[in-house]
């Protein structure tokens, strides 16, 4: 306490200007109006600044949880995408009255699943990655893989938290794909050299190809969503064997950098594959 004494004598000149001074300028935003102004706008200017640095602190750590929330947001804006229902044809049925109903009632057939990659390979010649995702959470293996971009790969086996996916860039990945606009139906593969392009192999003479053209997935697989992209003509070539073109694509997702992915279940698959083993057993 003697401390606090003597400090406060050996200031007090100085914290009795201090209190003057605040007591002048506090008269002088009080009752001055340009004055007035003048502060009110410095200090909500130095407010402002103020709030946005702590915002910015508080969503660097919410980043993840953002993150995250707007990848449940997206799988299932996917899944309703009108690429991943279907209209069944009841425009006729036989019934006793022979009356015709008529139902457009679309339903769903792909539902999307957000994941973490949390293992990926690029270098090898079977290249794979690991999803945090697995039987636990309905996955299971044949599923699509989708990013953001574009087309991943398969989803080859699955424990109960995790999955192993086989990339494009994979010696035994092939996928049906056709050119965007419509025609050139063909198969994607990988030639184990450049992670950053693949190979569509045995697409007619007949289709005009330009560089640039997207390439998409084929709307006849039970597997991938009709659609999807999966790379850009990067260079054209005459295969010789089969007299097809043989197309050089750049990769529309970026698998040097992919950290987020979509597990595709299609939700018909169940019925197709009760379809195809009775025509198997006939």
């Amino acid at each position: 306490m003697r401390n606090v004494f003597l400090f406060l004598k050996r200031y007090s000149v100085f914290i009795f200007f201090l209190v003057l001074q605040g007591l002048a300028l506090s008269m002088l935003f009080s009752y001055n109006r340009f004055h007035q102004t003048a502060y009110g706008m410095f200090s909500n200017e130095v407010a402002g600044n103020v709030n946005k640095r702590v915002n910015n602190v508080e969503s660097f750590f919410t980043l993840s949880e953002q993150n995250k929330a707007l990848r449940q947001q997206n799988a299932a804006l996917l899944s309703y995408l009108p690429s991943g229902s279907v209209i069944p044809d009841t425009s006729f049925q036989l019934v006793a009255d022979t009356v015709a109903v008529d139902s457009l009632k679309a339903y769903r057939q792909y539902q999307y699943f957000d994941a973490k990659i949390i293992s990926n390979s690029v270098f090898l010649q079977q290249n794979n990655m690991v999803l945090h995702r697995g039987s636990a959470q309905g996955i299971v293996p044949n599923m699509a893989v989708v990013g953001t971009g574009g087309l991943i790969g398969t989803v080859i086996s699955v424990s109960e938290n995790m999955s192993i996916v086989m990339s494009l860039l994979h010696r035994q990945s092939k996928v049906i794909a056709v050119l965007k606009k419509g025609s050139g139906l063909g198969e994607v593969s990988w030639d184990g050299k450049d992670p950053r392009f693949l190979v569509l192999s045995k697409i007619p003479k007949t289709v005009v190809v330009k560089k640039g053209d997207t390439v998409v997935s084929s709307p006849y697989s039970d597997k991938f969503p009709p659609g999807l992209p999966i790379g850009y003509v990067e260079k054209i070539d005459q295969d010789q064997e089969t007299n097809t073109y043989k197309l050089k694509i750049r990769t529309a997702v970026d698998f040097y950098a992919v950290q987020h992915a979509y597990i595709v279940k299609n939700l018909l698959q169940e019925e197709m594959d009760q379809l195809k083993k009775t025509v198997i057993k006939e």
